[in-house]
């Protein structure tokens, strides 16, 4: 006998309220495509024009199912596909997969990269490898790794990194918030008073001791554009900055001597310069989303690692709620640090890009 409600332990939802109240937006393709639940039906449409598709959402013996209803004005095309398996898999975001009733002869590029296979002649997409297509977050124009060619720097052998990026590099809309957030390269003219501002806030001084003027942090900001292996980010929500970041390679960081560190690993430090963007429903959009986008710049990149200052208890608890493992205390020069690790397999294979916090033991029905 078939189910018209899933368990809920199989599809709980973000949180059962939002459904009626907003749209969800997905990026594929660098396109921005609208999505709106309706009963069993999600109704997927392009931001800059009227046409949409139309797909049944539904439990078929325990299994969430997706397939095509209808399509206004043509086929739906492989980036319409992927937004609406990224709606479904946020509206549950505890499946681990859905089936698609769709023929296999239709989507050949989406077999070949991974997003579709089959399991038990079914068309399914898997959470854990959707998650780590770049397609749909990743602002940059090319999923090929960059070339291995070795090199030193100040007596360290690791691989050539890529050149920097400029603009947009990642985007996500976070349903929990009704936002999208972005990370941005530093644009050091722009963005320089902001950042001037944020170093000064006494919260922010605390942890990272760099208060200062105006030139002080232009000649910091100057440093990390000018070093290869770091690359400074700004985190907006829906264009609003209200954090730094920077993300650097970790075999040329000064981390590197205190564990084995490979070619490929990631670190970050963050700040969070705007009070109100402060506390949990933001720390649960920023901290996964910066993970993903390292493992999603990189396919190479297994590991990321932090150290905050020991007594950043605070931070060090956000951190384990985001799947980072405490490894080791260390002594920097300026600073008692814990090194902590978090593991590419953990994070896709346990879908921590969203937290556990932002799910409610809600389900939703589709009768």
């Amino acid at each position: 006998m078939k189910s018209n409600r899933l368990s809920d332990s199989s599809a709980t939802l973000i949180d059962e309220r939002m459904v009626d109240q907003m749209n969800l937006l997905s990026y594929p393709d660098q396109a921005c495509c609208v999505i709106k639940l309706d009963g069993q039906r999600l109704y997927v449409g392009h931001r800059d024009n009227e046409q949409r598709s139309v797909w049944l959402l539904q439990d078929i013996d325990g299994q969430l199912e997706l397939g095509l209803i209808d399509a206004i004005g043509k086929q739906p095309s492989a980036t319409e596909l992927l937004a609406v398996i990224e709606a479904a898999l946020t509206y549950y975001p505890a499946q681990k997969k859905v089936a698609l009733t769709v023929a296999q002869s239709r989507f050949p590029e989406l077999f070949a990269s991974g997003v579709l296979t089959t399991d038990s002649n079914r068309v399914v997409a898997y959470a854990e490898t959707f998650w780590q297509q770049s397609r749909l977050w990743h602002q940059r124009g090319s999923d090929v790794p960059y070339p291995i060619r070795c090199e030193f720097s100040q007596g360290r052998r690791h691989p050539l990194r890529p050149p920097k990026p400029s603009g947009l590099v990642y985007r996500r809309y976070i349903p929990w918030l009704g936002r999208t957030l972005n990370f941005r390269c530093v644009v050091i003219d722009t963005d320089l008073q902001c950042f001037n501002r944020w170093m000064n806030d006494p919260v922010v001084a605390a942890f990272w001791q760099e208060t200062g003027d105006m030139q002080k942090h232009r000649h910091y900001l100057e440093a990390i554009d000018a070093d290869p292996h770091m690359l400074n980010l700004f985190a907006c929500l829906d264009d609003e900055p209200f954090g730094y970041f920077e993300v650097y390679w970790a075999k040329e960081d000064r981390v590197a001597p205190f564990y084995d560190a490979h070619d490929f690993d990631r670190g970050w430090h963050v700040l969070i310069g705007e009070p109100q963007m402060r506390g949990k429903p933001f720390v649960t959009a920023w901290l996964p989303s910066i993970s993903h986008y390292l493992f999603l710049d990189d396919c190479r990149t297994q590991r990321i690692v932090i150290e905050p200052r020991v007594d950043n208890h605070k931070m060090m608890r956000n951190l384990a709620h985001g799947g980072y493992a405490n490894l080791k205390e260390f002594d920097f020069p300026h600073k008692r640090a814990a090194l902590h690790m978090l593991l590419r397999e953990r994070f896709f294979s346990e879908q921590l890009w969203v937290p556990h916090s932002a799910v409610t033991a809600h389900s939703l029905s589709l009768s």
